[in-house]
């Protein structure tokens, strides 16, 4: 078995965008700009990417259709706006379904550019290995395997600087070429927004399918702005979403378990969200200082204070998720 070096991981999303003889700055052969960007002139392939000819179906298809195939659900977890917990709410929804020790769970983080599930899982000094089967899974249990760029990186501080082809790339080889064997349950944690990482992911689970999206936000209209949108998108591309959840709904006093609101629904929250798009809300997450810590740590919150009503809330917003996929 072997390693992937954090030093490949300038060339390890090249294979199915950017051919191999291609200038530096190539802008990949799915762009708009193919062939037509500046640094296409003197190029080998500049006259085929610049054709009118329609371009035949991604060569990656295939393959992500196949190692999909293993996988029972699929659930994306969306944000408009960066900094309202998405990317923890992602890890406590695997660590959730982890925790029934019959059920195979996989996370896949893409957000490439800020890529934090492997800290807040407690593994971010891990590296990916390769096998003949594939990229193995970084385990942070027995049946919980997680594939971030973060295990790529030569250090935590090295930024990723890429392009939408690149991106592409890299999430078309955690799709196919990482062995995650059979799994119940595939959580992928995307970046805040609707850009390239979100239209790959949608392009690539099509024939697969994608069980269904949860929408996270907080209580204050500016990130209400952002999930509007967000909901636009995902009704534009046709994927399902299960729910909009609100996070960091009040805080709550680990000490007298006493609340208050500290994001104030000015616009009237989630709750009138839901109304207005006649999408369930799934629930409504307080403040508690201990999950930042937990992140911060990696530790799975709902293991080290399951008495917190923040771990009351997780749990019956998973258990509705659960439901509304049959699973329950």
């Amino acid at each position: 078995m072997g390693m992937l070096a954090g030093t490949e991981i300038r060339d390890v999303a090249d294979s199915h965008s950017i051919p191999s003889n291609a200038p530096e700055h190539c802008p990949g052969t799915e762009s708009e700009l193919a062939g037509k960007a500046d640094a296409c002139q003197g190029c080998p392939n500049q006259e085929i990417c610049a054709s009118s000819k329609p371009k035949g179906p991604d060569p990656a298809l295939p393959y992500v259709y196949e190692r999909m195939a293993a996988v029972k659900r699929k659930i994306v977890v969306l944000s408009g706006k960066g900094g309202v917990g998405k990317s923890t709410f992602a890890a406590q929804l695997a660590w959730a379904f982890a925790a029934d020790e019959q059920l195979q769970t996989g996370l896949m983080d893409v957000d490439i550019c800020g890529p934090s599930v492997p800290t807040i899982l407690g593994i971010a000094s891990e590296q990916v290995h390769s096998s003949s089967a594939g990229w193995s899974p970084v385990y942070v249990q027995d049946n919980l395997g997680v594939m971030s760029v973060g295990f790529m990186l030569p250090s935590s501080r090295d930024a990723v600087m890429w392009r939408g082809p690149k991106k592409n790339g890299l999430i078309a080889q955690f799709l196919k070429d990482v062995d995650w064997g059979n799994l119940d349950y595939l959580v992928i944690d995307t970046p805040p927004g609707t850009s390239d990482e979100h239209l790959s992911i949608v392009q690539y689970l099509k024939e697969s399918g994608i069980d269904g999206a949860v929408l996270i936000t907080t209580p204050q209209e500016v990130a209400l702005q952002d999930v509007r949108r967000e909901i636009d998108f995902c009704r534009k591309v046709g994927l399902r979403i299960l729910g909009i959840v609100e996070n960091m709904s009040g805080f709550v006093c680990p000490s007298c378990k006493s609340e208050s609101q500290i994001f104030r629904p000015t616009t009237g929250g989630a709750d009138r969200l839901a109304k207005e798009t006649g999408i369930e809300l799934l629930g409504k997450v307080p403040l508690d200082p201990r999950i930042g810590k937990s992140a911060d740590y990696g530790w799975s919150f709902l293991d080290e204070y399951p008495d917190s009503p923040a771990s009351a809330s997780y749990l019956a917003i998973i258990d509705r998720i659960k439901y509304i996929l049959g699973d329950k």
